[in-house]
């Protein structure tokens, strides 16, 4: 099949999972175009399958604000035609289904059928789409959408509570290449660079948005290293990082946290991890919780959202309370006070995460493509 996927070409999750889509799509012989502003960050041309196409703003001195929504729309429809393809799948409702809904009716004059994939990953339903100034327009866009898909069963449930929707949405998990965490724990990991033989290592991994809730980590890991040898990583950028700078210098833990920015090798940084932690406010799935799993690392986080249909409370991890730090760092103590203890909770993770492996997940949207393929026959 021929598959257009439009996506945030970013470090968050639904750019992640969208890209990472396309090139299992790409290895299994489907021919795969990406169309956003830049090329996505986890994007490798290893398939000749694999295309990228360009959104280029104009810069007019009317608009205060670009449309984007209009150049998307427009380059959706000139990539449809150029290279005949069957699918768009869209990721993110803002504005990605919208732009999509308008490329379609745009194809539609032209006698050309396209069907629209829409994937809901969270805060575009959560945070935004239901504001009401973009309510009426997600909602439009959703429900005129072939086929609509979430990543758990929690944010399903949100979106239908939240907007009017006259369609099934489909849960199709995220998934995760567990191969490569295989690979990059075989391979040497240099856990010794960072913290000393009796030291344990903490890991967060996120965008530093408010949402995040990262003083928090800093808050639990003041609380753990108190009582056992440890280093925290902190991987990532966003609004949040100076602050949480600030804080870190405040506690006195400068020489224990170390501040690694973004990264395209997570599983190598994770290969390191005794414990991830994860005090988000709200995950509509929790990627990056999954991606510490594959690497063999508990997760310590909030019960919020999907993310207790990833981290099993007391199996793969802990589940508390949203801010309940005094809890997190218990329940990281608990994991890490014993090596037999931290290995059973490393092993149940990695256990966990074959249920969300790409050879389970990849069929799911094969089929789902399939389906909107033979209703334009």
């Amino acid at each position: 099949m021929k598959i257009g996927i439009v996506c945030y070409p970013t470090f968050g999750g639904s750019g992640v999972v969208a890209t990472e889509l396309g090139m299992a799509l790409a290895d299994k012989g489907h021919e795969v175009h990406f169309i956003t502003y830049n090329q996505p960050v986890r994007l490798d041309f290893i398939s000749h399958n694999l295309h990228f196409h360009q959104v280029l703003i104009e810069e007019y001195p009317l608009f205060q604000y670009q449309p984007y929504e209009l150049a998307l729309s427009s380059k959706m429809v000139e990539v449809v035609q150029k290279y005949d393809l069957e699918i768009l799948h869209v990721h993110y409702a803002i504005p990605h289904a919208y732009a999509a809904f308008m490329a379609k009716q745009m194809l539609l004059e032209k006698g050309i059928q396209v069907k629209v994939v829409t994937t809901l990953h969270g805060t575009d339903i959560t945070l935004v789409g239901s504001h009401p100034n973009y309510k009426t327009a997600v909602e439009f866009s959703i429900n005129n959408s072939d086929i609509v898909t979430a990543v758990s069963n929690n944010l399903k449930e949100t979106t239908n509570k939240l907007f009017t929707i006259k369609k099934n949405i489909e849960v199709v998990y995220n998934f995760i290449d567990t191969e490569k965490y295989d690979k990059a724990r075989e391979e040497e990991c240099r856990r010794i660079a960072l913290a000393k033989p009796e030291e344990k290592i903490i890991t967060h991994i996120s965008n530093f948005r408010p949402v995040k809730r990262v003083e928090d980590v800093i808050n639990i890991f003041y609380r753990v290293q108190k009582e056992i040898p440890s280093k925290l990583l902190m991987i990532g950028e966003g609004p949040e990082r100076a602050k949480v700078e600030a804080l870190t210098k405040k506690l006195n833990l400068r020489k224990k946290v170390f501040f690694l920015g973004n990264s395209t090798e997570i599983d190598k940084i994770l290969c390191y991890s005794d414990v991830f932690l994860l005090p988000s406010k709200t995950e509509s799935f929790g990627l990056a919780a999954l991606e510490a799993m594959a690497a063999k690392t508990a997760v310590i986080s909030t019960n919020t959202g999907g993310l207790p249909e990833v981290n099993i409370h007391g199996e793969t991890g802990y589940l508390s309370n949203l801010g309940d730090v005094d809890d997190m760092a218990k329940n990281t103590l608990k994991i890490l006070q014993d090596d037999s203890i931290l290995n059973k909770f490393k092993e149940n993770a990695k256990a966990h995460t074959k249920m969300f492996s790409l050879d389970n997940i990849l069929p799911i949207y094969e089929e789902i493509y399939t389906s909107c393929f033979k209703s334009i026959l």
